[in-house]
């Protein structure tokens, strides 16, 4: 039966407009980091990258490169750690400048890819696209641990009265933020969704 994470990770992947504490577990990641506007040409390279690692595993048995224990599964959706740089911090005027926005860009990965299956495909896909980024994805595992997160609905600008529901959760909850960095989990394309229906999962990290 294929694994669909919309059904099969609610617990993950379908919170509620309001927000929540949740527990995250360790998972696997094809992960990459940059800095700059999203809204820049150059961004969708670094998107486009991670889907054609996640789209090779998802694909590999059609060329009979399948790692063991492989099951169908729905590719999971892309997922962005933000946060400002020094610069951005230093001058910081209570405007977001985008140019000064550092990310971590991810897409998780099934639990039967393994480090050793994970690079190897790197190396096949760059044999097969010339895709410069390529050479700065990592593989790696990654905790978040206990975090607060709620579904926001509309535009990526209107993403701070989300926040604040969510920082007033946690005072609620007798719980701190830990890092001022958040993750962003895309659940609508941006190319295809009109703004103020797009749905982004919001989480933070808290002590």
């Amino acid at each position: 039966m294929k694994h669909e994470w919309k059904k099969d990770e609610k617990q993950f992947y379908c919170p509620k407009e309001q927000a929540a504490s949740i527990s995250i577990p360790q998972f696997k990641f094809y992960s990459i980091e940059g800095k700059g506007n999203p809204n820049d040409a150059a961004f969708a390279e670094y998107i486009e990258v991670l889907y054609a690692l996640s789209y090779a595993i998802k694909m590999s048995p059609k060329s009979g490169m399948e790692p063991m224990g492989y099951f169908d599964y729905s590719v999971y959706p892309l997922e962005g750690v933000w946060d400002l740089s020094e610069e951005g911090i230093k001058n910081w005027n209570g405007t977001l400048d985008k140019d000064q926005l550092v990310f971590k860009l991810m897409i998780r990965q099934p639990d039967f890819v393994t480090e050793e299956y994970a690079l190897e495909t790197i190396g096949r896909i760059q044999k097969k696209k010339k895709l410069h980024l390529l050479e700065s994805v990592r593989f790696e595992q990654i905790e978040e641990g206990k975090c607060v997160q709620m579904l926001h609905v509309g535009s990526y600008d209107s993403e701070p009265a989300s926040f604040e529901r969510m920082m007033e959760f946690a005072k609620e909850n007798g719980l701190n933020r830990k890092l001022k960095s958040h993750r962003e989990i895309y659940l609508s394309d941006a190319r295809k969704t009109a703004p103020e229906k797009l749905r982004t999962i919001l989480r933070f990290q808290v002590e």
